[in-house]
């Protein structure tokens, strides 16, 4: 399935609504809970779950599992997804056992390509003749299999009940699940759902690791900075698990083994480290019946979910690289400072709104009195267990990313020494409630919202956060910024423009703001790649929604340049 995470990103870095949310809750004997908010009117109900897993719940050796779970969860169950489920379980059962055997044969290959006597264990020539025929043998079995396979029934059986926007993403924290219902087919979710979280048949495992790591290549390989990006942000974390990409580590996914879904399987999407979230013209008493009759007989996890335990160590220097890409020229620095809902994270937010935005200090001084750069801006970013602040700028003309990194060092300076006017503070807050407060409008994004707040800490924080950020004070800007902005320990990317003539510039790229090209072009690469009408116009659908969402000038040319994409792709297809 397709992860938006520009849509993730507005949820998670801009501020909750100053109203206050009636929410409604309910826990199973078996620790699922339920969380609704009745909005009468609307015949659609935006309903989602989240299961309270993401990358940082991984381990070296099977990072990008969480991610490849999303995957596997739209595969059907013993009911949906095939003609024949004996037959399809014996493939299964025989792909398994050859598995076993190829991984005997790799751990050969790999041998000799540590010894050097090949160059690489993925190179076919490399193969073993016993590797060889193991694999022909898997792939008869799959052909084998798709004669049997009934693919995207799920999405049909939504699709043919009036549901739009199934869909589901996966981020370092959490992995959320998610469509549009009519009122009067919620029956149905709670059977569907519960059908794929109980009797889940991960069909097409192996191949699907083949997907992901494809995926990989179209999102991060393929991107003028994809690969740098992560090389960042794996440079930034010297020791936590947020070091690995959420995708996961190529080797990793190659080498994921379905006896190691199962396993966490069973732990993470047990009942008791499950919410579901509803939003829309509901009747609660409805709600909780069905879910005790539907979800109720899920079962809990076999053994407590393993707490995240490793930290990040105390940065000890300043960590600096440097990248040619073709993008333009831009400095990236940040510093280590505090997780979500953290007592300090509620000042350095309001920080992220005095520099940022067109009436921030960065704009205003780098953008339109000196001139020296194109794009500024700068954000808290508070995941569950960890969290960082950064700044970002793109110079302009004949400057340098380091002209705008000391301007930028220049404006942090003098918020040590000198208190922001309360003036200043006050535009910062109003204007967080003021977007903030639209952001609430949409059914589907408050559904997000909240399974993504209770994973993170408590849905409460929808309600708490708007009065966090009106008890921020000058004192506690001066204070968070010499706390945790320390030049000796920061992290530092600069990017320099490397043209790429072998792939010129699409011409609409070109025309769009410069800190959002790089996106454009990855989406592009994206939806060009794309064959299913289902998925596509599903995308369509929820960008749509997101465009009343955001205020920004470049991410609205962003979301209309991603509609008109789709749009396109759409006509080619049919």
């Amino acid at each position: 399935m397709q992860k938006y995470i520009l849509i993730f990103l507005l949820l998670i870095v801009l501020p909750v609504s100053a109203q206050q949310v009636d929410v409604i809750e309910h826990e199973l004997d078996n620790g699922l809970r339920i969380l609704m908010v009745e909005r009468p009117g609307d015949p659609s109900v935006a309903s989602g779950w989240v299961a309270h897993v993401g990358s940082v719940n991984e381990r070296p050796g099977i990072t990008g599992i969480a991610h490849l779970f999303e995957h596997m969860m739209f595969k059907g169950t013993r009911t949906i997804g095939t003609k024949d489920y004996k037959a399809d379980r014996r493939i299964i059962e025989q792909k398994d056992s050859l598995r076993a055997l190829m991984r005997e044969e790799e751990s050969k290959l790999r041998e000799l390509q540590r010894r050097g006597l090949i160059e690489s264990m993925r190179d076919a020539d490399a193969w073993t003749d016993r590797y060889r025929e193991l694999n022909d043998e898997i792939n008869n079995l799959i052909e084998e299999q798709r004669e049997i396979i009934i693919k995207d029934e799920l999405s049909r059986i939504y699709s043919n009940a009036g549901a739009t926007g199934l869909n589901a993403g996966t981020s370092n924290d959490f992995t959320i699940y998610f469509i549009n219902v009519p009122s009067n087919r919620i029956e149905l979710f709670f059977w569907l759902e519960s059908d794929r979280l109980m009797n889940p048949v991960f069909r097409e495992f192996y191949a699907e690791r083949d997907v992901v790591r494809e995926e990989r290549r179209m999102r991060i390989e393929s991107t003028p900075t994809g690969k740098f990006d992560e090389t960042f942000e794996s440079m930034f974390y010297t020791s936590h698990p947020y070091s690995w990409p959420v995708i996961g580590w190529p080797s990793d996914v190659e080498n994921i083994t379905r006896e190691q879904a199962d396993e966490f399987y069973d732990i993470y999407y047990g009942a008791n480290n499950l919410t579901f979230i509803f939003v829309g013209d509901i009747d609660p008493d409805t709600i909780i019946e069905l879910s005790e009759k539907y979800l109720g007989r899920l079962p809990p996890s076999p053994r407590p979910v393993p707490a995240v335990i490793t930290e990040e160590l105390d940065p000890v220097a300043e960590k600096r690289m440097v990248a040619y890409a073709p993008t333009n020229p831009t400095v990236r620095i940040r510093y280590h400072t505090v997780p979500h809902n953290h007592r300090d994270s509620f000042a350095l937010e309001v920080l992220g709104g005095i520099l940022s935005g067109r009436t921030g200090r960065l704009y205003r001084d780098l953008v339109l009195d000196k001139d020296i750069a194109t794009e500024v801006n700068a954000m808290q970013n508070g995941r569950k267990y960890a969290g960082y602040f950064e700044l970002r700028g793109v110079s302009k003309d004949d400057y340098q990313p380091e002209d705008v990194e000391r301007e930028i060092y220049n404006h942090i300076e003098r918020l040590r020494e000198e208190e922001v006017s309360e003036r200043e503070l006050e535009r910062v807050k109003n204007q967080s409630i003021a977007n903030s407060y639209r952001r609430l409008t949409s059914n589907f994004f408050l559904m997000l919202q909240l399974g993504i707040y209770e994973v993170m800490d408590s849905w409460e924080y929808l309600n708490e956060h708007p009065q966090r950020i009106q008890e921020v004070t000058p004192e506690d800007i001066k204070r968070v910024v010499n706390t945790y902005f320390d030049d000796d320990v920061r992290t530092v990317a600069i990017y320099y423009t490397e043209k790429d003539d072998d792939e010129p510039l699409d011409p609409e790229i070109a025309e769009l703001p410069p800190e959002v090209r790089a996106q454009a072009q990855q989406v592009l690469n994206q939806v060009r790649s794309m064959e299913d009408g289902n998925q596509l116009e599903m995308m369509l659908q929820q960008v749509r929604s997101a465009e009343g969402m955001v205020d920004d000038e470049a991410q609205i040319k962003m979301i209309q340049f991603i509609i008109k994409t789709i749009e396109e792709r759409l006509d080619e297809i049919r």
